[in-house]
């Protein structure tokens, strides 16, 4: 389990490293697939990262997200996927770890130059912060605060395609959070804009980090309180009312998304 605490800069053989290649994790055939590279393993086959962020501790140990060369990588003997790829079929401790690895690398990316000045940054406050080296401003990790709910009547709970159906299954509705506005609120809003539908007695169910790039997503449960769909045709393909034993292809359950739909669909049993 992934422990999120201040990381001084360490280069010990056993340090944990949480692999990427241009936004892929990598990871090894000899390895098991749910643990993280040993440092001096990493080194002996991929040679020194490009890039290394701290992350915090690993089973005790200081563990780090680091950027891989492509060029070293071996079809034989290592692996390379999309983060959504393991959706599911790791652990949630190791699923979160490499979601916080790939945010860090990503933020440190962005995060090159100064937004004030444009001088160069460097990690500071044990990987927590970087600081520019010429006016010393800081800047932190960012997160973007989703909201994302479950509409229930009845018995029946609302499943929608996103435009394209890219994910091929039917979901619950999401957006962004906007300055200024509560939780609640957007829960109401983005109903409204995306299906044209009125809800009411929201409440909260929980939360899960989703590093697509960096949201963080606020789960909730709200009731269908008046209207008929009028869909957002640049979002939503299609939405309906499905019941337990009728709907179409859901999310995993390891997304907050699958939770929010399983755990209704429980309820009725």
């Amino acid at each position: 389990m992934l422990e999120i605490i201040e990381v001084r800069h360490s280069s010990e053989p056993d340090d944990c490293l949480f692999a990427f290649s241009r936004g892929s994790a990598v990871s090894s055939l000899r390895l098991p697939p749910q643990e993280p590279w040993r440092r001096r393993e990493l080194i002996a086959e991929l040679g020194q990262p490009l890039v290394e962020v701290p992350m915090g501790l690993w089973l005790g140990k200081p563990c780090y997200a680091v950027e891989v060369s492509a060029d070293r990588l071996d079809p034989i003997e290592h692996v390379k996927g999309n983060l959504f790829s393991l959706l599911g079929r790791v652990s949630d401790d190791v699923f979160a770890a490499f979601g916080r690895g790939l945010q860090m690398l990503s933020w440190r990316r962005d995060h090159q130059f100064c937004g004030r000045c444009s001088g160069e940054t460097d990690i500071t406050d044990g990987g927590r912060a970087l600081a520019c080296k010429a006016c010393g401003h800081s800047c932190y990790p960012r997160l973007s605060p989703c909201v994302i709910v479950a509409v229930t009547k009845g018995e029946k709970l609302l499943l929608a395609a996103a435009q394209g159906r890219r994910a091929q299954f039917y979901s619950t509705l999401a957006g962004f959070i906007e300055p200024g506005e509560t939780a609640e609120a957007a829960v109401v809003r983005e109903v409204r804009e995306e299906v044209g539908i009125e809800v009411e007695n929201v409440r909260y169910f929980g939360s899960q980090p989703w590093p697509f790039p960096g949201q963080l997503m606020l789960g909730f449960y709200a009731d269908y309180a008046s209207g008929e769909f009028n869909l957002a045709a640049d979002e939503i393909e299609d939405a309906g009312w499905y019941g337990r034993d009728e709907h179409p292809p859901i999310p995993p359950e390891a997304s907050i998304a699958g939770q929010l739909i399983n755990e209704f669909f429980r309820r009725l049993s």
